[in-house]
C-alpha cells in the first residue's frame, strides 16, 4: 500500500462566521498518511491486567482511526486548528512545542507524547534548529474524511 503525501500550509484561509476573523494556516511542514484510515464498528474495550492496569475504550457509534507523520522544519507551525475527535501525538524526532489556546506551551522531545482531546484551538511548532517529526493518529467519527479543523488565532494568545 503506497502511502499519500499532503503538503500543508498552503494559501486556505476560511472566514469564521463569529466575525471577521481568518484562520491561520500551517507553513514549514509536510505529511504523510499512513495508509487509508480505517472504520471499526461500535465496541466497548475493558482490560485489567494482573498487576492492576486498567484501560476502558467505548465507541458507542463507532471510529475512524488515521495515521500521519508530520514533518516540521526549522520555524515550521501547524496553524491554529482543533479536530473532530481525540489525537494521540508522538514526538518521533527532535522537540517541538505546542500551544494551547490560553498560549500556554508544552515542550516536547523524541520519545514523549500527549493526548490532546482536539476540541479548543492549538498550535503546533517547531521552535529548534532541526527538523522535527511527529507520529500522530486520530481518532474521528466513522467515515470522517476531516482530521483537522482551521481555527483563527486565539484572541488571549499572540504569538
Amino acid at each position: 500500500m503506497e502511502a499519500k503525501r499532503i503538503l500543508v500550509g498552503t494559501a486556505v484561509a476560511a472566514l469564521i462566521c463569529s466575525g471577521l476573523a481568518w484562520a491561520t494556516t500551517g507553513t514549514g511542514t509536510s505529511s504523510t498518511l499512513v495508509g487509508p484510515p480505517a472504520t471499526f464498528e461500535a465496541f466497548k474495550v475493558k482490560r485489567t491486567s494482573v498487576d492492576g492496569w486498567n484501560l476502558k475504550i467505548e465507541a458507542k457509534d463507532g471510529v475512524s482511526v488515521a495515521t500521519q507523520t508530520i514533518t516540521f522544519q526549522p520555524g515550521g507551525q501547524s496553524g491554529w486548528h482543533t479536530h473532530p475527535g481525540p489525537v494521540f501525538i508522538s514526538v518521533k524526532e527532535g522537540t517541538m512545542t505546542f500551544y494551547e489556546e490560553d498560549c500556554s506551551a508544552t515542550v516536547l522531545m523524541a520519545g514523549e507524547g500527549f493526548l490532546d482531546a482536539g476540541a479548543h484551538a492549538h498550535l503546533a511548532r517547531n521552535e529548534s534548529g532541526s527538523p522535527a517529526t511527529n507520529v500522530v493518529t486520530y481518532f474521528v467519527p466513522p467515515r470522517t474524511t476531516t482530521l483537522r479543523i482551521d481555527a483563527p488565532q486565539p484572541t488571549t494568545c499572540n504569538l
